[in-house]
């Protein structure tokens, strides 16, 4: 029986909600863990926002134009809970038009309002969840709105024969968890690892990989992330928190001079 990325998500949760999920670094050093139920938390609650704040229908497109964060895959996985279509933007391109939902930072709130979306939502990313400094008219602040809706999420009826996400094409919702799965077998993935994820600050969610690998095999595989910011000028910062967070393999394009003489595995490109 097919699976969706949303199932996936659920299972992990259900078999140790205690354990860590993923653990976010920002350009000052400042540290986020979320366990999976914390995460969970913040799925369900940004779930319930798209359903009864937004009326997000199933299929309906919801554009994330965020860079790889805690916030950002928690959109990911509730687009996917409540059978919507995520749909990426790689780093440069214009945003899509006539979207359902645009969720975006405050770069680019402008731009979001201007493509056509029924609604645009912003966010600061702060590490603390602090409101945006500015909100333009018609914007919605994810970090004010978000706190008043609940904590729980019922199983809602998804499809896994229809979209999920739009990443250099559709995918459904059974592709994807079959990619991860898939993925996570190749990579040798497993409940003792621990995969980084060194990116540039404002890397795009597309480095993911098309299908997302890079979030659904952990989850298929029961792995934490470690996602840290990556400064090429300063290598031995990364190799030192990856050490201190008990990293075992590095999931993005790393130069291999920067792994060598580390226990670090790198995992090839999805």
């Amino acid at each position: 029986m097919s699976e969706t990325p949303a199932q996936l998500w659920r299972a992990l949760v259900s078999a140790d909600p205690s354990r860590p999920f993923v653990t976010s670094y920002d350009t000052s050093g400042g540290r986020v863990e979320l366990s999976r139920a914390t995460f969970d938390n913040w799925v369900s609650k940004t779930s319930n926002m798209l359903v009864d704040g937004l009326g997000t229908q199933p299929g309906d497109r919801v554009v994330i134009a965020l860079p790889v964060h805690w916030q950002s895959l928690a959109w990911l996985v509730s687009c996917w809970s409540v059978g919507a279509v995520a749909e990426f933007v790689p780093g440069g391109a214009d945003l899509p038009a006539d979207a359902h939902v645009v969720v975006t930072g405050a770069d680019l709130l402008e731009s979001a309002l201007d493509s056509g979306a029924e609604d645009v939502v912003g966010t600061s990313l702060h590490p603390l969840g602090l409101p945006l400094a500015e909100v333009p008219p018609m914007v919605l602040d994810y970090s004010v709105e978000v706190r008043g809706y609940g904590d729980h999420f019922p199983a809602f009826p998804v499809d896994p024969q229809e979209p999920a996400l739009w990443s250099g094409g559709a995918w459904t919702g059974a592709a994807l968890a079959a990619g991860g799965r898939e993925r996570a077998a190749a990579w040798g993935l497993t409940s003792e690892d621990r995969l980084g994820l060194f990116l540039e600050p404002d890397a795009p969610l597309s480095l993911l990989g098309e299908g997302a690998e890079l979030l659904l095999a952990p989850i298929a595989a029961g792995v934490p992330l470690v996602v840290t910011p990556f400064d090429p000028a300063a290598p031995e910062k990364v190799v030192e928190r990856a050490g201190m967070e008990k990293v075992t393999v590095v999931g993005t394009a790393v130069d291999a001079d920067v792994l060598a003489g580390t226990a670090l595995r790198p995992l090839e490109a999805p």
